[in-house]
């Protein structure tokens, strides 16, 4: 579950940094190629947090 909540937000903040990104610069707000961006940071946010978090010692 925490996964899609993760993807989710990924997401969401994601769409709305390609918008003001694109509004700040004049340029055009392109959905696809910032919902492939944002879900790409997202698994590597995923991946990264699975490898930095500490190990838990087994009893």
């Amino acid at each position: 579950m925490k996964y899609i909540v993760t993807l989710f937000w990924a997401f969401a903040i994601g769409q709305a940094v390609c918008y003001l990104g694109g509004a700040l610069q004049s340029g055009t707000y392109n959905f696809e190629l910032s919902t492939i961006i944002s879900l790409i940071v997202g698994v590597i946010a995923i991946i990264a947090v699975r490898f930095i978090s500490p190990k838990k010692a087994e009893a």
